[in-house]
């Protein structure tokens, strides 16, 4: 799911917000892909170990055992130092994100987002102000009742 090296800037990134638990980050992580994709704790771990080996990561040990990852003045000066990276590792991974979403739904729905697509697109440009409205009521309509999960 990542490029060597991305998984650390990622790393980095998120605890650059805030302090974060390994299983958090792997939670995270799985939320930024909607339930698509999980690192697993064999990537996330020795990840940080490894940012924390080279100075780019703090454990913060915590009561019951638990350690926390935060980023060292060291790491948050590679992090501005590689910005660019930073920023294109966050755009991959929503982009990589949505492409998982795409891939996981059902094709009947594909199909039909196709075929709105095409009926709007073939309408050109022969659009009253009352024919805009009534489209416009019925995608609000569907985009609700597909968000809330409502039957129509």
């Amino acid at each position: 799911m990542f490029g060597h090296g991305d998984l650390r800037l990622l790393l980095l990134a998120l605890i650059e917000q805030q302090p974060r638990h390994g299983y958090e980050l792997i939670r995270i992580i799985e939320e930024m892909f909607n339930g698509q994709y999980s690192p697993s704790p064999g990537a996330i771990y020795p990840t940080l170990t490894m940012l924390e080996e080279i100075g780019h990561a703090a454990v913060q040990p915590e009561a019951g055992g638990r350690k926390s990852y935060a980023i060292t003045d060291e790491g948050r000066a590679f992090v501005e130092e590689n910005r660019e990276a930073v920023e294109a590792v966050m755009e991959q991974t929503r982009h990589s994100a949505r492409m998982a979403a795409r891939a996981a739904m059902p094709e009947n729905v594909h199909k039909a987002m196709h075929a709105l697509k095409h009926a709007l697109l073939m309408r050109g440009t022969d659009w009253s102000k009352a024919e805009g409205q009534r489209v416009a009521k019925i995608l609000a309509r569907a985009a609700s009742e597909i968000a809330s999960g409502n039957e129509a």
